[in-house]
């Protein structure tokens, strides 16, 4: 099961048409990609995605892009709330697994993984599913190493040493344990984990019935989980995948912010990617547009179309303008005496000539005018647009914007 039903207020306006995990990342792929490829990648291809909010896109992705065998039993599905216990939405995470116990009972599957939808990582869940069933775990928590001062963004896992078993979780702590092998870190839950079929059921029944509860995955079913000695971490260093490096492999990220999420494409474009998209062994999949190769035109004093240090995708044209440090989605075009920087263009967006876009993330079809100007003055770029804390600017699906 992958929770997609995410708002993601932070990550505004980027997410007023679209549900969080529906947000375009690198050039082709959107964020569920990389949940589903990891679950796909290792063989688990019968997949739940419970979705809620502004799910038309994320449903339409699925349906086109993540098609799999129905001959052989497997799928990858889109479920909305369906209100099958009455006249409300999904509550919670637990809620949306209680409201949905029918497709568990249909499968009757002796252990479900439940991942989250919208962050950036590469894994292999059966590493995790072989220490759950070595251990005899009711609930066992990915946790990646984070430093102490980290915590108060994360759930904190703490154990004792050489155990797996947690004794404590803590949803923000402001006086986290740092770990008994290592004091300056803690571990954080990463929001994927792998239950017991029969745990899982009984804990979101008994939290459905408790009138209480914010019947919160992590506000309420690890707790009552961990209060009960049914709950593991496995620890994301021990990952292990083919084609990675230790740089790769040790990579988690909550794209949670705009900040985040520009910060996420910035690690992709460097020579020594912190996130390598070109693992072959271990791929990001998704289906992207049947379009022509991108194309780099004119050659002459002060008018070259090219791109340095970026990652251009199909259907892109760089037409005598200058492209550096940035990620151009599929059918981009930068017009003559153009120049682009350290920005994040989705798909169909139009740089008209001699406009300059810095530090940015331009959303989809959005139309920037000849001599635009955006990422120049600070001061006049929050004053039309959305600003994240560290100056990054933000250009809504749709918009044109003027000279």
């Amino acid at each position: 099961m992958v929770l997609a039903g995410g708002e993601g207020k932070r990550l505004a306006p980027l997410t007023a048409d679209r549900a969080k995990p529906a947000v375009p990342f690198g050039g082709n792929y959107r964020l569920i990609d990389f949940a589903l490829s990891n679950i796909v990648n290792a063989g688990q291809l019968k997949v739940a995605v419970l979705t809620q909010y502004k799910s038309e896109s994320l449903g339409r992705h699925i349906a086109t892009t993540w098609r799999l065998s129905p001959l052989l039993g497997n799928y990858v599905t889109p479920v909305p709330a369906q209100m099958r216990r009455g006249p409300s939405w999904f509550a919670g995470s637990a809620d949306a697994i209680y409201q949905n116990l029918n497709l568990i009972y249909d499968e009757r599957p002796r252990y479900i993984l439940v991942f989250g939808a919208d962050h950036v990582f590469r894994m292999d869940p059966r590493q995790m599913l072989e220490q759950h069933i070595t251990l005899g775990a009711g609930i066992t928590i990915a946790g990646i190493r984070i430093p102490i001062e980290s915590s108060r963004e994360f759930g904190v896992i703490e154990t004792d040493a050489g155990s797996r078993t947690i004794r404590a979780f803590r949803e923000k702590p402001k006086d986290p344990v740092g770990m008994a092998e290592s004091p300056g870190e803690v571990l954080a839950s990463m929001g994927n984990y792998i239950f017991s079929a029969d745990v899982l059921i009984d804990a979101v029944t008994r939290d459905a019935a408790d009138k209480t509860s914010a019947h919160d995955l992590g506000g309420n079913i690890i707790p009552d989980l961990v209060e009960r000695g049914q709950a593991c971490v496995w620890d994301f260093a021990n990952s292990k995948i083919e084609g990675a490096s230790e740089r790769d492999l040790a990579y988690w990220r909550d794209v949670g912010t705009i900040d985040a999420y520009y910060d996420a494409h910035m690690d992709l474009i460097s020579v020594d990617p912190m996130f390598n998209l070109y693992n072959r062994d271990w791929p990001i999949l998704t289906w992207p547009e049947q379009l022509p190769p991108a194309k780099f035109v004119f050659e002459e004093d002060g008018r070259i179309g090219a791109a340095m240090n970026s990652m251009v995708c199909a259907g892109v044209v760089v037409s005598g303008g200058t492209v550096r440090r940035s990620i151009l989605s599929p059918n981009v075009h930068v017009h003559s005496h153009a120049l682009v920087e350290g920005s994040v263009l989705m798909h169909n967006v139009d740089v008209g000539r001699g406009a300059i876009v810095r530090n940015a993330i331009i959303d989809k079809s959005v139309q920037i005018a000849p001599g635009a100007r955006v990422g120049v003055d600070p001061e006049a770029d929050r004053a039309r647009f959305p600003m994240s804390p560290n100056g990054v600017v933000v250009i809504k699906k749709g918009a044109t914007v003027e000279a």
